[in-house]
């Protein structure tokens, strides 16, 4: 038995027990025999103290307490097992998994047939496990033998690499969807023009020249906030540094979003002369040019769209686009900003829309620290805030 574990409060408990039972008049030689086969299960049950791991190099000896130290802080979710048992969870992984695991077989911890499968290959091995922490996670689980008896298991979260690429996926399908629709009208409408030649009644082949236009631009605007899109991506992590005055430049950006047409429709609110802030400035500008464009193309058609700018309590420069339309639900509000979401797709495309402009609003507010705050109620209209920083 040497190198066992005592279990003294065991065997304390097994005698108090024998006592009891022989105070209550049961035979001497059945409570001897129970305690013994009692006690001695002990020694059957609990395996060797985890004192020291196999020897490391220069006869050094690793213990437990020395390898709990090594990993407990490591950012990846880390166990030591003795067997199939848990001895060492850290910090991290106790995080992720429960502190209750520790002491559990680790077969019932993950409760994972792949990763009840890994545990049992006696050479080790990695595999992608699918749920282990939620329906949509993603971990890599590595399990590294040390010797016959420990091995180490290291779980890295591939989640957010799975929800990147599930992202890309749909983007890509539904740009090459929103691609395709205005070129398969273009193709139709000039294949018809083509195979009447001169038979076509000329007001119809100016219709049908109208609408290849039509969709021509389209094509062309949906290309254009693509590549925006993708720019603005790309530079969010880059701070601008240039100081501009908002007030003049919402002023102009709002009347060119708005066209020669449609300016009347415009109604300023300006609560301040001049607000700096540091920012892209043609960034800004097709901010401004986004929610202006949005707030005429869906608002009633013959009311105002109020522009506001002001200063705010804790030094934010605050803009402000309200319209007066049907206003949007409020399960849709939470992902207006998502690419390509539409309340409405067919009034949109029909509008002119991309489905693209809030969400570069979005980017663009993300990459000058600001933040973005979309109100409506059904019947009244919908007021889109963003609030950037003031210049120091």
């Amino acid at each position: 038995m040497e190198g066992r574990h005592i279990p003294v409060a065991g065997i304390v408990i097994a005698l108090a027990t024998a006592g009891v039972m022989a105070f209550a008049g049961a035979n001497v030689f059945l409570v001897g025999a129970a305690t013994l086969v009692w006690i001695g299960s002990f020694w059957l049950a609990v395996p060797p103290p985890p004192a020291a791991l196999p020897e490391a190099r220069e006869g050094v000896q690793l213990t437990t307490t020395g390898v709990r130290d090594l990993i407990e802080h490591s950012g990846l979710p880390m166990l030591l097992l003795d067997g199939s048992r848990i001895i060492i969870a850290n910090a991290t992984a106790r995080e992720v998994l429960g502190a209750h695991v520790v002491g559990q077989d680790a077969r019932v911890a993950f409760r994972h047939p792949v990763a009840v499968d890994l545990l049992g290959r006696p050479s080790g091995g990695s595999a992608m496990i699918h749920g282990l922490t939620g329906p949509r996670s993603n971990w890599q689980m590595s399990r590294h033998p040390i010797d016959e008896r420990y091995s180490m298991v290291e779980l890295l979260n591939r989640s957010a690499e799975a929800d990147i690429s599930r992202a890309h996926t749909d983007f890509v399908a539904n740009a090459s969807h929103e691609l395709r629709t205005p070129l398969a009208s273009i193709i139709g409408y000039m294949e018809t023009l083509a195979d009447a030649k001169s038979d076509i009644d000329p007001s119809r082949a100016a219709r049908f020249h109208a609408t290849v236009l039509r969709e021509a631009r389209r094509l062309q605007d949906l290309v254009s906030d693509l590549m925006s899109l993708s720019r603005v991506e790309a530079e969010k992590h880059d701070q601008p540094r240039e100081k501009v005055d908002l007030v003049t430049l919402v002023q102009q950006a709002a009347r060119d979003g708005a066209g020669p047409d449609r300016q009347e429709r415009l109604d300023f609110k300006l609560g301040a002369k001049k607000l700096f802030v540091r920012g892209d400035r043609n960034q800004l500008e097709q901010l401004v040019r986004n929610l202006v464009d949005n707030a005429i193309k869906y608002g009633a058609a013959d009311s105002s769209v109020t522009v506001g700018i002001d200063r705010s309590e804790r030094d934010m420069a605050v803009l402000t686009v309200r319209d007066r339309g049907e206003g949007i639900a409020a399960e849709h509000i939470p992902h207006l900003t998502r690419r390509f979401y539409r309340t409405d797709p067919g009034r949109s495309r029909a509008a002119g829309g991309t489905g693209l402009g809030l969400a570069i609003v979005k980017h663009i507010v993300e990459r000058h620290r600001g933040r973005l705050d979309i109100a409506s109620r059904v019947g009244e209209g919908t007021t889109v805030t963003v609030a950037l920083p003031l210049a120091d």
